[in-house]
């Protein structure tokens, strides 16, 4: 399996941006690591290895992005509107700089926990950019980090709050109906409030006549990546046949 490691000045973020592809050809598929995790974590907990017979095929090209939810998500002492203005600079790197480099066409956002709520995030703000999405144990209503304080920024990344308000005229209606949307969770330990943020966006794209699919796994599955090495080529599959 081809791998590369990359490290990168981002213009967004003022920094150096790390981050792992693999594979060479086939569809771009751009993966987020759950809370506070880093760019490595996919392939030091798995989860690359459970694609390698779709990168091996060509089918699928992995870039495993790097995160700064330290300083954004997770930082809930910090200052609300500076929490969220780096959070938005880090999502304008992954969306104007991260993806251009690899690809001018649609691509697929997964994820598991935090990465689950980013792959949402990247799909319902910009489904012109992504027309596949694979969020495992994930939610997405952003209060569930800021504890009550909202303005444009956190309403922009809070897909739960943003979607129920959009007309059936905004284009991104169509081309949601369009996109194969893909989301899922377990019922048993530490999947409490990803469940719930999973029945939450389930009941508002079904409301709104938007195609999914919302697969809830049994009381023995937990939040923890054994798991999330089984859903994930679980759904691939569904995504891009067999390898």
């Amino acid at each position: 399996m081809q791998r590369e490691y990359h490290r990168d000045h981002s213009n967004c973020l003022g920094r150096d941006m790390e981050h792992l592809s693999f594979g060479h050809s086939g569809r771009l598929c751009v993966a987020f690591a759950p809370q506070n995790g880093r760019f490595f974590d996919f392939e030091n907990f798995g989860m690359t290895e459970t694609l390698r017979p779709w990168i091996d095929a060509g089918k699928l090209r992995l870039v495993c992005a790097d995160s700064i939810d330290g300083e954004t998500w997770s930082d809930e002492q910090g200052d609300p509107r500076a929490r969220i203005e780096l959070q938005e600079r880090w999502f304008h790197y992954v969306t104007d700089e991260l993806l251009p480099a690899y690809t001018r066409e649609k691509a697929i956002a997964c994820g598991c926990s935090m990465g689950g709520v980013h792959a949402g995030n990247f799909f319902f703000r910009r489904p012109d950019l992504f027309d596949t999405v694979i969020s495992l144990s994930g939610l997405f209503h952003a209060d569930y980090f800021f504890h009550g304080y909202s303005d444009d920024l956190v309403y922009a990344n809070s897909p739960a709050d943003f979607l129920p308000n959009m007309p059936e005229d905004h284009p991104w209606m169509d081309l949601y109906r369009q996109s194969r949307i893909i989301l899922c969770a377990g019922q048993g330990a530490w999947e409490d409030d990803l469940l719930w943020g999973t029945r939450q966006l389930d009941g508002i794209l079904t409301a709104k006549g938007i195609p999914h699919w919302a697969d809830y796994w049994g009381s023995d599955v937990s939040h923890d990546w054994v798991w999330w090495q089984k859903q994930l080529p679980y759904f691939m599959r569904t995504v891009l046949g067999d390898p």
